[in-house]
């Protein structure tokens, strides 16, 4: 019988640690927020593709004012004239410790590709992804937090 509690108490520990563990992973859903008004914005959906993050819009909440369903025409490339919702925003995010790095964030409102960084907090609830020009100290960062 003691075999089997030591057993059980084990896996316990596993099932815990497989559950924080995936927590502080940034794949699953994300509430983005306005940067002017703090009222939410939309929903972004974070996969790993080939080693390496991708982040697509899912929802939108547009603002008053808003085109319901916009398109980005200040896009270049691909995206340009392309629907907002449904668009890959997050490429390239490439696992180092705790940051994703190495990747780029497109902002659909003015067509501007940034390089991107990124890290779950220790909570495992906020998203603290940063987009820069050039080095990271000349950029910002916005809190996107997990639609649970």
């Amino acid at each position: 019988m003691q075999f089997g509690i030591e057993r059980l108490a084990l896996v316990a520990l596993l099932a815990t640690w497989s559950a924080s563990a995936a927590e502080l992973s940034p794949v699953g859903r994300w509430k983005t927020f306005d940067d002017d008004t703090g009222a939410q914005a939309g929903v972004i959906e974070i996969t790993v593709s080939h080693d390496e993050l991708v982040g697509r819009i899912v929802e939108m909440i547009p603002g008053p004012g808003d085109p319901a369903d916009p398109v980005c025409g200040k896009c270049a490339g691909p995206e340009k004239n392309q629907r907002v919702l449904g668009m890959t925003i997050l490429k390239g995010l490439k696992h180092d410790g705790d940051i994703w790095e190495g990747g780029t964030i497109l902002d659909p409102r003015t067509g501007n590709i940034y390089s991107s960084e990124l890290r779950v907090d220790d909570s495992g609830k906020k998203l603290l992804v940063r987009g820069y020009l050039g080095i990271s100290l000349l950029g910002r960062t916005q809190t996107w937090l997990r639609d649970e």
